[in-house]
Formats: structure tokens, C-alpha cells, sequence
């Protein structure tokens, strides 16, 4: 019993170490939005980042693929696919604070590739969400989203 409650915090301390330490590399512009370059090609990405997303327990909602959407109306766009997820108890408790932030919810995750055939992720960051919605009472609320969307990235980041 003793080994399992020590290795507990072990881990947690090493994921909270490598959360703030590829955050320091991702921090969102004057935009909001955070970008973190992919190691992948888009189709395995998107695959990698569904799968961190399952294997989390986070409901996956939607893969709209628009470059194929603009393909549908003639229109010639580099590959790219928005992923909507989220958790419900957590997410909609920005929504009870105002309900404008229904905006921002679900989770949008864009995958992309740019005129240099790299492949990046970009989301809106939470802290921007919050500022955005003069959200000031979930401030622990916004962290833990703002660590899963690490996290989850992060299973894709270039090194």
C-alpha cells in the first residue's frame, strides 16, 4: 500500500513538470490561440489526438474535415481538420458562469498543414477564454482544461 501511495505523487509531480514545461512553449499570442507544431502528417495526428482523447475518458463530438468540405465546393484548401471534444461536468461549468462562453464550448481543436507542408494544432487558449467572458470564478476550472489541452497536444508536439 505504501509503494502505490508514494508512486502516486511521483507521477503527478512529472506530469505537472512536463504540462507547465511544454506550456512555457505554447503560450497563446494577442489572438488566443495557441499553436504546438506537429511531428505527424494530418491523417495520423488527427488519429493520435483521437486517441488521447478516448484513451482520457473525454467525449469526442466531431472530425469535420474542411478541406474536403471546400474540395465538395470547388474550392482548393491545404488539409485541414477541426476535432470537437470536451467534458461535459467540466466545461459546462463555464457556461453557468456566463452563458455566452457556450461560444467556446466544446473543446476545438484545428489540425492543419501551412503553406510549408508543416503540420500545427491550434486552439483557443482557456485563460483568453475566460478573459474573453469575464469569467473570474472557475479560475480552477480553466486550469484543468487548460492541462488536458496540453496534454493532449502534447502527444503530437514536435520535439
Amino acid at each position: 500500500m505504501f509503494r502505490r501511495i508514494a508512486i502516486l505523487p511521483a507521477a503527478l509531480i512529472a506530469m505537472i513538470a512536463a504540462v507547465l514545461s511544454f506550456s512555457a512553449f505554447t503560450d497563446a499570442g494577442d489572438d488566443g490561440i495557441i499553436r504546438v507544431k506537429s511531428a505527424y502528417p494530418v491523417g495520423e495526428t488527427v488519429a493520435r489526438l483521437k486517441q488521447d482523447i478516448g484513451g482520457k475518458g473525454i467525449m469526442f463530438f466531431s472530425e469535420v474535415d474542411q478541406s474536403k468540405l471546400a474540395a465538395g465546393a470547388g474550392i482548393t484548401l491545404r488539409p485541414s481538420v477541426l476535432l470537437t471534444f470536451g467534458n461535459p461536468p467540466l466545461g459546462t461549468q463555464f457556461i453557468t458562469s456566463n452563458p455566452n462562453a457556450g461560444l467556446d464550448w466544446p473543446v476545438r481543436l484545428l489540425v492543419f498543414e501551412n503553406e510549408k507542408g508543416e503540420v500545427w494544432t491550434a486552439y483557443t487558449d482557456f485563460a483568453w477564454i475566460a478573459r474573453r467572458h469575464g469569467i473570474k470564478d472557475r479560475v480552477e476550472q480553466f486550469k484543468m482544461a487548460s492541462s488536458v489541452v496540453t496534454s493532449i497536444t502534447s502527444s503530437v508536439a514536435a520535439k
